[in-house]
């Protein structure tokens, strides 16, 4: 069988990357590691192999990341960073890398373009960031094959969770446990997924035959646990409050919980919390929360899947969307009307 850059990379335990520059004589790479590399490739009769896919197509086997972090968390999300590391998993096994794109070479200022361009990636993955932000837009409307798990947008294939679905879960849960008077907490509506949820959720509600007041949604102003204190110190102020809200972020009901506690108001006795995403402290959280669970796994490999199909196949881009099921997850912060 004829050896692919995979096999040889795994013979001398480095990356295809690296085999890839050595052999095409690019790259910032050691005298020893190259000539060690390239008695083997010789050896093994590699490199005589005008077929082989390294020296036909000339990939670099390197996916560019971009994480445009608008939620000012970082690499520590427990969502998007789940979703990075499924993705992670599955393009190494075919034997990519991954490295971040930044705005920044050295002294120089670049975009992602620029950035990618310079660093010769074979495709790229946006894991979140702005639909405004011109350098992505920039990214996605080039010849570059791009995935993005947060958004959506033309020439882009999104691989995202299905939130209609989602906030249907959590409409009709609320019913089947006596609930009418149903409410949410969201954060910035700049946000797709935020504002997805909220018009799914007045638009199931209307369907469903229950009548909603707009003071009923509480928009937050940010992304973690203290914009859900916030909101509970609204909830408190009150006079007619719903039974149980459907808060679009695990993070964000952690907030929202310690602040109605410490207010007094005792969940799941006083009222029920609903969470979505179902990140891995949801389970351990006292109480432990009721959630919707979105599979970052899934996300991630899919997304892995669609951009390593895009970049052997190399097909004309277009607008594709790929929804991912949800589920409920029953745990503590909820519980029937008395």
């Amino acid at each position: 069988m004829k050896k692919t850059i995979v096999d040889i990379a795994k013979e001398l335990n480095l990356s295809p990357g690296t085999i890839s520059k050595i052999v095409n004589g690019t790259g910032r790479i050691s005298p020893e590691t190259r000539e060690r590399v390239l008695k083997h490739v010789e050896s093994s009769g590699y490199v005589a192999m005008s077929n082989a896919r390294i020296l036909s197509a000339k990939k670099s086997w390197t996916i560019g990341v971009i994480y445009s972090d608008i939620s000012l968390v970082g690499f520590e999300h427990p969502f998007f960073s789940r979703i990075l590391q499924a993705f992670k998993r599955e393009v190494e096994k075919q034997g990519y890398e991954i490295v971040l794109i930044v705005s920044k070479l050295g002294d120089h200022q670049l975009t992602y373009l620029e950035w990618c361009k310079n660093k010769k990636v074979d495709g790229v993955f946006i894991v979140m960031g702005n639909i405004n932000n011109p350098n992505i837009k920039e990214v996605v409307a080039s010849d570059y094959p791009c995935v993005s798990a947060d958004i959506v947008m033309p020439n882009l294939t999104s691989v995202i969770s299905d939130d209609y679905m989602g906030m249907t879960l959590g409409i009709d849960y609320a019913i089947s446990l006596g609930f009418k008077h149903i409410g949410v907490i969201t954060g910035p509506l700049s946000t797709r997924s935020f504002y997805n949820r909220l018009e799914f959720y007045r638009e199931i509600m209307v369907k469903r035959g229950i009548s909603y007041e707009e003071s009923d949604i509480i928009v937050g102003d940010g992304y973690g646990f203290e914009t859900g204190e916030r909101a509970a110190e609204h909830i408190s102020k009150m006079n007619n409050r719903p039974e149980i809200f459907l808060v679009f972020s695990d993070v964000i009901a952690f907030g929202v919980i310690r602040g109605l506690e410490s207010r007094g108001i005792k969940v799941p006795n006083d009222i029920s919390i609903v969470g979505y995403d179902d990140i891995d402290f949801a389970k351990h959280y006292i109480p432990k929360l009721t959630t919707i669970r979105q599979s970052t796994s899934e996300i991630g490999r899919q997304s892995a899947l669609k951009l390593l199909s895009a970049i052997e196949m190399r097909e004309p881009k277009d607008q594709v969307i790929h929804k991912i099921p949800v589920e409920l997850v029953e745990r503590e912060t909820t519980r029937k009307k008395i």
